[in-house]
């Protein structure tokens, strides 16, 4: 008994001593100088090539400089990020500004803003199961098949408005399906559903790859600019976090410059470790078609005539029950 109660004393002991020197450990990583991180839980809508910006603000280290590290997760869905978001499970959504539209109107006063704009075209690209012969024209859609995308989703919304803007009735002259969930559309196409279906890269490129179909062209060619993907955080979470949004829109920004400025090639290496199943090469020439079509935003500025036309783009959809102002759901106070 006399030798239990030694050996619990000498444990509990040990312990005691342990402890000072955990703090002195953290105390001495605070003194060298290297800056303590603020976790930000981050829900983007789809992993793609398509927000090259964000992948390069992490793989260089624009985040950590900031005093951020992001814990990335892909929600599969617009709609999926909007109730991360909501529900606080995720401190920052990136996907269309449409969602923070619906919940506004919905009536939720802790509703979504708009920080920081990270695409302004589509970024999906037209797969067929035949390959295209002669150039694109909009009336080969004709009495066709397409899977769009989610009901409500940017997707869908922008290939309708297309359609609708060049005289094409949707249900009539094309048929647009949105009764599959975005992240099982490619899977949908390649059991037989539809003539057509839409993807991102590399998605796109994977499917083209393996022999399901063929790449027609650049969704984003067609419907021109419009605030395809932005960054959005609760209003309460910004405004008790202006300093941590402040910083994690500078670090968007140098990725932003980057990818501008930089080869294809050399955005590609430096995101690669995001996409370890697709080769560097092949990442250089996505980077490459998406500047094509010039769907990376220059810089995080969301405009109100881009917002007016994505509410366009919703009205059109049969989608909009209500025009928010611009200034509820968009802040431009983080940038310079």
């Amino acid at each position: 008994m006399k030798k239990t109660i030694k050996t619990i004393f000498i444990v509990s002991l040990a312990i005691m001593l342990m402890l000072p020197v955990a703090a002195c450990a953290k105390k001495e990583t605070a003194a060298n100088g290297q800056k303590e991180l603020t976790k930000v839980k981050v829900s983007e809508v789809t992993h793609s090539i398509f927000y090259a910006p964000q992948y390069v603000a992490i793989s260089l280290g624009y985040f950590e400089e900031a005093g951020i590290e992001i814990e990335l997760t892909n929600a599969g869905g617009a709609d999926k990020v909007m109730t991360a978001v909501i529900s606080g499970e995720a401190d920052i959504g990136l996907c269309g500004p449409e969602q923070s539209v619906y919940v506004y109107n919905q009536g939720n006063t802790n509703f979504p803003v708009n920080f920081a704009q990270l695409t302004k075209r589509d970024g999906s690209f037209i797969i067929a199961r035949e390959p295209l012969e002669g150039e694109f024209d909009l009336s080969m859609f004709t009495g066709k098949f397409i899977i769009g995308g989610r009901k409500g989703g940017m997707p869908v919304m922008t290939l309708e408005y297309v359609l609708k803007q060049n005289g094409y009735e949707v249900g009539a002259d094309v048929i647009v399906d949105t009764s599959i969930a975005f992240d099982a559309m490619s899977g949908a196409f390649i059991s037989g559903i539809g003539d057509f279906v839409t993807a991102f890269e590399p998605a796109a490129g994977a499917l083209e790859a393996a022999g399901h179909g063929y790449i027609w062209i650049s969704l984003g060619a067609l419907s021109g600019d419009v605030p395809y993907t932005c960054f959005n955080a609760r209003k309460l979470f910004i405004n008790d976090n202006k300093e941590l949004v402040s910083n994690f829109v500078a670090a968007i920004v140098k990725g932003q410059e980057y990818v501008q400025t930089h080869t294809g090639l050399e955005v590609a290496e430096a995101i690669q470790e995001h996409f370890p199943d697709t080769s560097v090469e092949a990442i250089a020439v996505i980077v490459d078609k998406y500047r094509s079509v010039d769907a990376f935003s220059h810089d995080p500025l969301l405009t109100q005539e881009s917002f007016e036309r994505l509410l366009d783009i919703l009205d059109s959809a049969g989608e909009l029950t209500g025009r928010p102002p611009y200034g509820e759901l968009v802040t431009t106070e983080f940038l310079d």
